[in-house]
């Protein structure tokens, strides 16, 4: 069992030893045991407490960097005025203020992964899973990122596991 709560860190996951289904089945939060969810509870479960960062950033082109953002929030209905706040924060914080309402195709792609991961970070989740998040990137976009990583682990105390 895999209890998010004990771990402040960030995890290096070896996908042949543990599958992505497996380790997400088998995590306990807050004394929630996943594996007991129906779909609809476990939707909501995932976008309260999971942050996900994919190789391809998978946002929605006809978004902003703000909206893609704010969509998490938006699924949990999360106060209007807070939610573009709390995503404007995080923007700044990455480095992305002043690309905050250009949409995914003016942004390089180092940028593109950086608004993923404000995406993942915006409802505050205990654990963010990235599943080869530089995989997309070149060698300068992928170190800065993995920086990127590191400091947001130390300023919000999160975990982050990196699936490779």
């Amino acid at each position: 069992m895999f209890t998010i709560s004990r771990f402040k860190h960030v995890h290096i996951l070896d996908p042949k030893s543990i599958s992505k289904s497996a380790l997400i089945s088998s995590l306990i939060i807050n004394s929630i045991d996943v594996k007991r969810m129906n779909q609809s509870s476990f939707a909501s479960f995932r976008n309260q407490y999971l942050g996900f960062i994919f190789q391809f950033h998978e946002l929605l082109p006809e978004f902003t960097a703000l909206e893609n953002v704010c969509i998490p929030g938006w699924i949990g209905k999360r106060k209007q005025k807070e939610l573009k706040r709390s995503a404007e924060e995080l923007l700044s914080l990455i480095g992305l203020s002043d690309r905050i309402h250009h949409k995914p195709q003016e942004l390089s792609g180092g940028e593109q992964q950086r608004v993923a991961v404000a995406r993942a970070l915006i409802n505050q989740p205990k654990i963010i899973f990235a599943d080869e998040p530089s995989g997309n990137l070149d060698s300068r976009n992928a170190g800065e990122l993995h920086e990127l990583f590191f400091k947001l682990k130390e300023e919000f105390n999160q975990t982050f596991d990196f699936l490779c």
